[in-house]
């Protein structure tokens, strides 16, 4: 049921994705990806709120739990699990570790995307 419901969660979170990021970007009809930061910023935003509501005041049950926060908010956006990790880093005082994962994340991201674009060029000449 856990597995179920965190799929059924992840499907309506990326659903959500693509019709917020899509509206937004129309509606500024800007150049900037403003729709992948909107809904960034956003899921990061209900993330933290769901983090802390959820760990205190609303106990539920776990499957529950799991379904809005690895399913609806991860499915609407990763980075929304990105914040919440490095903010419980840096609650626990481990700072550096939290600073660690920002840099990591980001430039090892962006290094992952270019070799695997280069490579797909590469490989598959597209």
């Amino acid at each position: 049921m856990k597995l179920f419901l965190i799929g059924l969660g992840s499907a309506v979170g990326g659903l959500l994705r693509y019709l917020v990021a899509g509206l937004m970007q129309r509606a500024t009809g800007a150049t900037f990806p403003i729709g992948t930061l909107i809904v960034n910023l956003s899921g990061c935003l209900v993330m933290g709120m769901l983090g802390q509501l959820l760990a205190g005041r609303l106990m539920i049950r776990e499957e529950y739990r799991l379904a809005l926060t690895v399913g609806l908010c991860g499915g609407y956006t990763t980075f929304s699990s990105f914040g919440w990790e490095t903010l419980s880093l840096l609650n626990d005082g481990q700072v550096r570790a939290a600073f660690t994962n920002v840099l990591a994340t980001n430039i090892l991201g962006l290094l992952a995307v270019w070799a695997g674009y280069h490579f797909s060029e590469r490989v598959f000449g597209a």
